[in-house]
């Protein structure tokens, strides 16, 4: 088999993993998106401004709360509706990680984002469609932009400034705004963009960073983790809380993503990133079975490799290959799965049986499976990981004094010394 055959048949199989495991995500994903509507003036600047936000998705401008005429731009613009209550408000709808940043964070940004005490305007943009709106979901949420409102006062009138006049309502339906409005600031630079914010803030409360140093080294595997995602608990639970393998393993809460380079969406928990050097080089969105999980860690950590070969195609290593040079006399200590780290075949049990491959009369408790083998013409019991599911080799009954012979691949193995 040529090495391109071999290279193009491990990534067309993963792809097909990615796709497959993709496919199913939606019920096996717990996702943090919400959405909330705020009016504060000119939408392009508020649109820009919330867009900043980690923890956005989405930022659309739109019109909202109005009735009797036309959601568009021609119409909510004419004279006669400058002063009509009926009139549509400029508004934006903001779609967010609600496991980045919370939704209280969002009323508080938007009440320091512009002046709140400004009846039907934001400086010089006068008329109803520019009134100070927050357009919720549910009873909750409206409660709490209430209390929010109130704590704002408080601060706004301790700087001698007036009454808030922010409307709270439950919203009816959002309308998209024109096109040439989506992103207008992006498209215009140097287009319009007041800042008509009090400077008056909230206290800040903001927790200190984790340090995600760690993350930026070498091969990394990240798991994007939630408080509130029952696939979370089920990934650990079923596929990761045994892992040891060498590439670390860290969790982290989509607020603490900062300084990796990330292209998948971190709404959705759980997430495994697969990073090099701060890098995501792939990842798998939702909970994923133990063989995914590990196939996966596979295609990262052993590549276009003899070893992957062995470890998912029931490869054999060459006789006398240099990782059985290397294992063959080694000190005293355990030989582990190369995927998942966990222990599966003692030094105390290593015989040299002078067939070119490490040889074993027996696996370490629990630690493997056996599986009938009837390829190649042949009838063997094929031997596996457990933790992994990879393959490890076979076993025969032809072993030392009448005990078996776990003749096993050395390059899905890795050693540990053992601790004297």
């Amino acid at each position: 088999m040529s090495k391109k055959f071999f290279t193009n048949n491990i990534f067309l199989a993963f792809t097909a993993l990615i796709l497959f495991t993709n496919a199913l995500a939606s019920e096996r994903v717990t996702f943090h998106e919400n959405k909330i509507v705020f009016g504060a003036g000119c939408f392009w600047s508020i649109e820009k401004k919330f867009e900043e936000l980690p923890g956005v998705i989405n930022v659309d401008a739109g019109y909202a709360d109005g009735r009797g005429l036309q959601p568009k731009y021609t119409e909510i613009t004419k004279f006669k509706n400058k002063f009509n209550p009926d009139n549509f408000a400029e508004v934006v709808e903001v779609s967010f990680d609600k496991n980045s940043i919370s939704y209280s964070e969002l009323v508080r940004f938007f009440f320091e984002l512009h002046d709140p005490t400004q009846l039907n305007r934001q400086g010089n943009d006068i008329g109803t469609q520019y009134r100070s709106l927050i357009l919720v979901n549910n009873q909750e949420e409206k409660e709490i932009a209430e209390n929010i409102k109130r704590r704002f006062q408080v601060l706004l009138s301790e700087e001698g400034f007036g009454n808030i006049v922010t409307d709270i309502k439950f919203l009816e339906k959002f309308y998209a705004a024109e096109e040439y409005h989506q992103d207008y600031l992006l498209k215009n630079p140097n287009g319009y963009c007041p800042d008509h914010s009090t400077g008056v803030v909230f206290e800040s409360n903001q927790r200190s960073k984790l340090d995600n140093s760690a993350l930026l080294v070498d091969k990394q595997i990240l798991v994007l983790d939630s408080e509130f995602c029952p696939y979370c608990q089920k990934l650990k639970e079923e596929v990761l809380n045994d892992y040891d393998g060498s590439i670390p393993l860290h969790f982290r809460y989509s607020s603490d993503l900062h300084n990796l380079d990330l292209v998948s969406p971190t709404w959705a928990t759980p997430t495994i990133f697969f990073l090099d050097d701060g890098v995501e080089k792939f990842s798998l969105q939702g909970f994923v079975q133990k063989k995914d999980f590990y196939k996966a860690l596979g295609v990262f950590k052993l590549g276009d490799t003899e070893a992957f070969r062995v470890a998912f195609n029931q490869g054999t290593d060459p006789v006398f290959c240099k990782e059985y040079q290397l294992f063959k006399n080694t000190p005293e200590g355990v030989f582990v799965d190369k995927l998942s780290g966990v222990p599966l075949f003692d030094t105390k049990d290593r015989f040299n049986s002078k067939t070119g491959w490490l040889s074993f009369t027996r696996a370490l408790e629990d630690s493997v499976t056996e599986h009938m083998d009837y390829s190649y013409g042949m009838t063997r019991v094929e031997i596996k990981s457990k933790s992994s599911g990879i393959h490890l080799g076979h076993v025969f009954q032809d072993g030392p004094n009448g005990l078996p012979r776990y003749c096993i691949n050395a390059t899905v193995l890795e050693f540990v010394p053992r601790n004297i």
